[in-house]
């Protein structure tokens, strides 16, 4: 597998429903250029998905590559029910997900002390700050892509998984829920913390001072 251009992905050739089945049956008759083929059409696409959950161009590498030895290991089980490329791109989120699971991370913050509180009335107690204007905020794209991403990393696993599927990956929550196996109601409850959290966590870089 060559290294994908960094930057935005390059557009993939798509495969037609003729294109697959073709593919497909190369694939499970052992042809070795049809890995190389499935590599070159998907890879560009499988990297971009890798990249924006792993947050670093060398785990997102390893998460393809660990993505692509499990699609062939599981050619056998692939039906047909959807696209190969559907299909890899599930394969990848997972080997992701695996690997984010095992990676060392710095302590996670208590969720509870970031949610905002409510009085009895079902008003915030303590309203949040006015966040900056965007010319004021005085951070560079990258930069700001680096501060965001650092800070979701922070969050527990169970909401930083559902954050990074549902607004990163951008998976519906049927999907995100099938993915992590628990239910529809669970994931936008946890999601909804998760963004609650991370806005917590990232005012005191877009707020104002208070004088």
């Amino acid at each position: 597998m060559t290294t994908p251009a960094a930057g935005p992905p390059a557009a993939t050739s798509s495969m037609d429903l003729t294109d697959q089945g073709a593919l497909l049956a190369r694939l499970r008759a052992g042809d070795p250029g049809a890995f190389e083929e499935l590599v070159k059409l998907t890879q560009d696409r499988l990297y971009a998905v890798a990249l924006r959950m792993m947050g670093r161009p060398e785990d997102a590498m390893d998460a393809v590559q660990e993505a692509y030895l499990s699609a062939f290991k599981a050619l056998g089980k692939f039906e047909g029910g959807s696209s190969l490329s559907t299909w890899l791109h599930r394969i990848t989120v997972n080997a992701c997900l695996m690997k984010l699971r095992s990676r060392r991370r710095r302590p996670e913050v208590h969720v509870d002390d970031l949610l905002p509180a409510f009085g009895e009335d079902g008003h915030q107690a303590k309203p949040s700050p006015a966040w900056k204007p965007d010319g004021e905020l005085g951070i560079e794209t990258r930069e700001l892509h680096r501060l965001v991403r650092a800070r979701i990393d922070e969050l527990p696993e169970p909401l930083r998984e559902v954050l990074l599927l549902r607004d990163v990956e951008g998976m519906n929550t049927q999907m995100t829920a099938e993915l992590l196996g628990i239910t529809v109601s669970m994931v936008k409850t946890r999601l909804h913390r998760a963004r609650m959290a991370l806005k917590a966590l990232l005012e005191p870089h877009f707020t104002e001072k208070t004088p």
